[in-house]
């Protein structure tokens, strides 16, 4: 098996400017680390397809096992995250953002709009969250609910 690496992407044009400091992706970060990932990042970037494509294909290169991206789900026109991401993605998990939308929807009714993605690419699991501390906060409680599993099962391990 391989070791539980993990890899935070913050896909956000002000805070790649310097406009304002990336809170999510460092809470991403730390939440991993403690949930026993060894953790790069946040790579803070501009929400645009190419830059984002740049660092996924980077991650998966690297054989990195979980890469979380930050930023960029939503219906703005610069909202990119989800297309620049479903081409690198062979297996959807479509039940992932189900149960973030679910654990969210009571404190924050617009969870419902995130259109962030989730599935497989290799041995590698990709997951979209939103760009906010409170939304990385509820994704990383199903991220330790879901993505052992998930891990295991593409390392060959029975259910």
């Amino acid at each position: 098996m391989s070791a539980r690496t993990a890899v935070v992407i913050t896909a956000s044009n002000r805070a790649s400017r310097g406009e304002y400091a990336d809170l999510s992706g460092s809470t991403l970060a730390q939440g991993l680390t403690a949930l026993g990932y060894e953790v790069s990042g946040p790579h803070v970037i501009a929400d645009n397809i190419d830059a984002i494509a740049q660092q996924l294909t980077q991650a998966l290169a690297n054989k990195v096992r979980l890469i979380v991206t930050t930023g960029g789900t939503g219906v703005s026109p610069t909202d990119v995250t989800p297309e620049a991401t479903a081409p690198f993605i062979e297996k959807l998990i479509p039940g992932f953002g189900e149960a973030l939308r679910a654990y969210s929807r009571d404190k924050v009714a617009t969870s419902d709009l995130t259109r962030g993605l989730a599935g497989t690419s290799g041995h590698s699991l990709i997951i979209n969250l939103p760009g906010s501390k409170g939304a990385v906060t509820d994704g990383l409680v199903i991220i330790e609910r879901l993505a052992g599993h998930v891990l295991d099962q593409l390392d060959g391990k029975d259910h």
